[in-house]
């Protein structure tokens, strides 16, 4: 097998895995996905939702009330952190969140921190457009909130409810300062829960009971957050959105929301430590309980099956409260942009396990989330993300230097024994056998390794997609911009060849728009090529011919990062490639190859076909 035999197949195959997941998976899932939400749309307005508090185990001193809690009736959920309507004032108040990073309040009735925004995050890349909607309370377009409180056993005493009204010490919740909220149940206790949040997106949230009476009473804390409606989710095989967890010995929990359609609840294992929430693309939601006692974590879903509801709870042990003493339960809470600076720290400083995979850094862990690392040190020293992969791409080529010197050196002994081959060719022409006999005698003798032009791009292809999941999945990444038209390196170039790069006043379709990086990409991707001596096999020829051109439109609706990544990349195989063969004195075919593309002569048939 020639060396560009072996290139061929190593991109054929890399076309193949990526055209047939566009074809059989993505585009049925996107299309389902529509037809769900118009579904959710129509018929939104009739239903009524419930949520649930938790009730995953029996103590022993009986089964936990579990009221259900009437909610209202949302409409169809849109993409997570797009703007919704600010929370209407209710007759019980409510108290302000203010910090740097989040605006929002808390709900006095029921005491749920149910209206966040994001401060440092817009819709688009505007900066004059809404900041992103976290959460939102009952009665919104698109519910979605954290509670927690107290579950007493059937016959218990009276406990806080979501009705519950109550009464508030100071505020605004910042910084430095924080807020409880009381409740007495008129039967001797009193509740109080205390919230505390830092300067990004972790709340603390004290809760405390005191027993006034003269009898002790056992209650089972619990947290959740609850979603109304399935959110419209990008779709993408590589990017988990849904209910999560990382729970002791179980290790991560990636609970899709469809995984919830004929399995309304998944109760895993008691654990004593791990943490377990909701995540978006960018967002993401978790409780993390403290104290090593143990709880019973659950993922439900509720509702109907038009407007569901998904909750990540949990169920702590039951925990005594002495007459005339008092019990306390704490849990974080995270609330906010899924930043991996800020998921490390608070994975070491609140010793919260393995909280880093609050993104999905996927399976290749060990190469993302480094790559991921590399890219924002060189972001720090250049400031551009852009100029930062492209600084990563040189960095990547450098490391894989004496390999890739290897393989071209090995590329260029194949180019000179191309006259040799051709008259093996002749020779036996008629018996393939003896004909692969006489190449690998061939190759012996000459010390060429056949192979070693497929390790440019097999080297090439983790690197690629390990750097198209830092880019969709990472927020750095998200409204980041490089120069000129490029305003965001997690989207596609928003320029088209077909309407002149908007010279002409025309939108076209998806397909169409082929901008001007994929373009450079194509183009260099061309010129790579080029450096090789056509294949004689008419069908090699054909596919030699048309990769570029395949390959510029299917990466032009990936991110421009990585198309930029692609084109810097090709561009700098050429200049390398082309200085290891004037160093081994082998002609560059760029020119010749051109030339014979464009002829009009119709050139010989080879042996080979």
């Amino acid at each position: 097998m020639s060396n560009n035999q072996n290139m061929i197949l190593a991109i054929g195959l890399s076309i193949l895995v990526i055209v047939l997941w566009q074809f059989f998976v993505l585009g049925p899932m996107m299309e389902e996905e529509q037809l769900r939400l118009e579904a959710q749309q129509r018929a939104a307005e009739t239903q009524n939702p419930v949520t649930q508090t938790p009730a995953t185990q029996v103590p022993a001193s009986g089964t936990p009330a579990t009221p259900a809690e009437p909610g209202t009736v949302p409409s169809a959920p849109s993409a997570p952190g797009t703007a919704t309507a600010a929370p209407t004032a209710t007759a019980a108040g409510r108290v302000e969140i203010d910090t740097v990073s989040l605006k929002g309040s808390i709900n006095l009735a029921g005491g749920r921190i149910d209206d966040l925004l994001l401060a440092d995050y817009h819709v688009t890349v505007d900066p004059t457009s809404p900041l992103v909607r976290l959460l939102s309370p009952e009665g919104t377009e698109h519910p979605y909130y954290a509670d927690f409180g107290w579950v007493a056993a059937q016959g218990g005493p009276d406990v806080p409810t979501k009705d519950s009204v109550w009464q508030a010490d100071g505020g605004p919740l910042s910084p430095g300062n924080d807020v409880t909220l009381t409740w007495d149940n008129g039967g001797g206790l009193v509740f109080k829960r205390t919230f505390t949040v830092d300067e990004k997106y972790m709340f603390t949230v004290r809760q405390s009971v005191e027993n006034q009476t003269s009898a002790p009473v056992t209650l089972f804390p619990y947290g959740l957050v609850s979603r109304t409606g399935r959110p419209q989710t990008t779709g993408f095989f590589i990017l988990h959105e849904g209910l999560i967890g990382f729970l002791g010995e179980e290790g991560l929990q990636e609970i899709d929301y469809g995984d919830l359609d004929d399995e309304t609840s998944i109760t895993p294992a008691k654990v004593s430590s791990g943490w377990l929430g909701i995540t978006d693309k960018y967002w993401g939601t978790a409780l993390v309980p403290t104290g090593d006692a143990p709880f019973q974590p659950r993922y439900f879903r509720g509702g109907t099956d038009i407007v569901p509801i998904y909750q990540a709870d949990f169920l702590g042990d039951g925990v005594a409260v002495p007459a005339g003493g008092g019990a306390e339960h704490q849990t974080y809470l995270f609330a906010g942009a899924k930043e991996t600076a800020e998921l490390d720290r608070y994975q070491e400083e609140l010793v919260i396990p393995r909280f880093e995979l609050l993104i999905d850094w996927g399976w290749f862990y060990f190469i993302t989330k480094p790559l991921f690392l590399l890219i924002d040190w060189l972001f720090r020293f250049l400031g551009n993300f852009g100029l930062a992969i492209l600084a990563v791409t040189v960095l990547v080529k450098i490391v894989f230097f004496p390999l890739a010197n290897r393989s071209y050196s090995s590329m260029t002994k194949m180019k000179k024994l191309q006259p040799e081959m051709q008259k093996l060719q002749e020779v036996h022409k008629e018996d393939r056998m003896a004909l692969q006999k006489e190449m690998m005698e061939l190759y012996k003798r000459e010390k060429v390794n056949p192979i070693a032009g497929c390790w440019p791009i097999l080297i090439q292809i983790p690197v690629f997609f390990a750097l198209y999941k830092v880019l969709f999945v990472t927020i750095e990444m998200r409204h980041a911009p490089f120069f000129g038209w490029i305003q965001d390196l997690s989207a596609p170039d928003p320029t088209s060849i077909f309407n002149l790069f908007g010279l002409i006043p025309f939108d076209p379709p998806q397909f169409l728009m082929l901008g001007v990086w994929p373009l450079l990409m194509g183009f260099t991707m061309f010129i790579q090529m080029r450096m090789n001596p056509t294949p004689p096999d008419k069908t090699q020829a054909m596919i030699f011919n048309w990769m570029p051109v395949v390959f510029t439109f299917m990466l032009a609706s990936f991110p421009a990062g990585l198309v930029i990544y692609w084109a810097w990349n090709n561009a700098l195989s050429v200049l390398q490639q082309g200085v290891i063969m004037r160093r081994h004195g082998v002609p560059i075919e760029l020119f010749g190859n051109l030339k014979g593309l464009f002829s009009r002569s119709k050139p010989k048939n080879t042996p080979a076909e």
